[in-house]
């Protein structure tokens, strides 16, 4: 028996080495990629927008330019874990590139595990410098206009842009399942962008649902039903916005974050599980 459990830890070295090579692999071609400077330039561009939204504001300057800028840096991350998911195994799949990968005794576990990994370093290196700048720019918005409610760039900033990382890792873990599924390049990034809409949207659905509707009896009778069973399927990603700390100070609830947080994980989880095995089973002829 002692043969079969050393076979097994060899395997899965291999296994870990190979998907490691893989996101090194990842990383470097999305770093290169045309999508990827496109988009965080356009990043750049939302974080300039939002420090000069925070001059034209009469009041309250530091909050409006990183109100602006947080929503920019959302978006950012969420088009280019997009970008990097139709690149990396999207359009190698199309392309029959992927072969070349392959043809080596490797798991094709380690593929598409590997890729995954890469858009994850890949997002955090985005959130992390976009988030500096951001930083820069809400901390010399306003010029020397001294607001009642002071914003914060410090802890309370870094975790936001955590729980936005997990919000694109969601969406990436999703556009990644599609690939492995899809027969059209294009599908995945259409599936993912429409997925992304609409996990944001389910909060703000349910909440007014909930509420009554505003006063829409046949309104909250029609979509109640619906949106009970919509949210068991679909992740609600504006729980893992907590942006109210540093622009009001005003803290999530460890529940919260701590329920959101495990939402995201098990999503990503059960969607590379599906991932994994769709690849594993598919034929490239």
């Amino acid at each position: 028996m002692v043969f079969p459990k050393r076979a097994a830890r060899r395997a899965f070295h291999f296994c870990v080495v190979d998907m490691f090579e893989f996101a090194l692999g990842g990383i470097r071609s999305g770093v290169r990629g045309r999508s990827f400077q496109a988009v965080f330039f356009l990043g750049l561009v939302l974080i300039g927008i939002a420090y000069l939204s925070g001059n034209f504001s009469p009041r309250q300057p530091k909050t409006v330019a990183l109100d602006v800028g947080l929503s920019g840096l959302r978006f950012s991350l969420i088009l280019l874990n997009l970008f990097w998911v139709q690149e990396l195994v999207a359009r190698e799949i199309d392309r029959r590139t992927v072969l070349f990968s392959l043809a080596y005794p490797v798991a094709r576990s380690a593929f598409l595990l590997g890729r995954f990994l890469a858009v994850l370093v890949l997002s955090l290196l985005a959130a992390t410098i976009m988030g500096f700048l951001l930083g820069i720019a809400v901390v010399f918005a306003g010029g020397q206009y001294v607001q009642e409610f002071s914003v914060s760039v410090g802890l309370p900033y870094w975790i936001v842009l955590i729980g936005f990382w997990l919000d694109a890792a969601v969406v990436g873990a999703f556009t990644l399942c599609m690939a492995s599924l899809a027969t059209v390049s294009f599908f995945p990034i259409v599936l993912g962008a429409t997925f992304a809409v609409a996990g944001k949207s389910l909060g703000a659905a349910l909440e007014y649902i909930g509420r009554g509707a505003d006063g829409d009896v046949e309104l909250v009778s029609k979509f109640s039903p619906l949106l009970e069973t919509v949210r068991w399927v679909l992740p609600d990603l504006s729980r893992l916005d907590w942006r109210d700390w540093p622009m009001y100070g005003l803290p999530p609830s460890i529940e919260l974050v701590g329920y959101s947080t495990l939402m995201a994980f098990a999503y990503i989880a059960l969607m590379l599980s599906v991932a994994v095995m769709q690849f594993s089973k598919r034929e490239f002829g």
